[in-house]
């Protein structure tokens, strides 16, 4: 089994940046982690979890954050970040990282492992 672990939330102005860090461990260690697909999601109070940003042999993001946030991954360290830009009060939600074997799945139910969830919230 894959555990997630993010880290990296917290309370921010609009305009302001955050950085989220998600560890992996178990299953998705060593050469294991650069076979997986790796994607941040969000959900708001009363919304259902939106896709975010995705990596796998390419990276590709949500309209409402392109240009402003960017999905990285470091395997050997089996690290997958998401740097958060021109934060915007919208962007509050609680952010999850995910796991999958597939490729450019952007539907939360196509993946498999799932972190915690870390609290970003942006005020206005």
């Amino acid at each position: 089994q894959v555990q997630l672990v993010e880290s990296g939330g917290g309370l921010v102005q609009a305009g302001g940046s955050l950085r989220l860090s998600c560890a992996a461990s178990g299953a998705a260690s060593g050469l294991t982690f650069s076979s997986y697909t790796m994607g941040w999601f969000r959900q708001a109070p009363g919304k259902e979890r939106e896709f975010v940003a995705g990596s796998s042999r390419s990276t590709w993001y949500a309209d409402s954050v392109k240009g402003r946030f960017t999905i990285s991954r470091d395997n050997a360290k089996t690290m997958v970040y998401l740097q958060m830009n021109s934060l915007k009060p919208e962007d509050t939600a609680v952010y999850y990282c995910a796991a999958t074997a597939g490729l450019y799945y952007s539907s939360p139910r196509k993946y498999n492992f799932w972190g915690q969830g870390t609290q970003v919230t942006v005020s206005s």
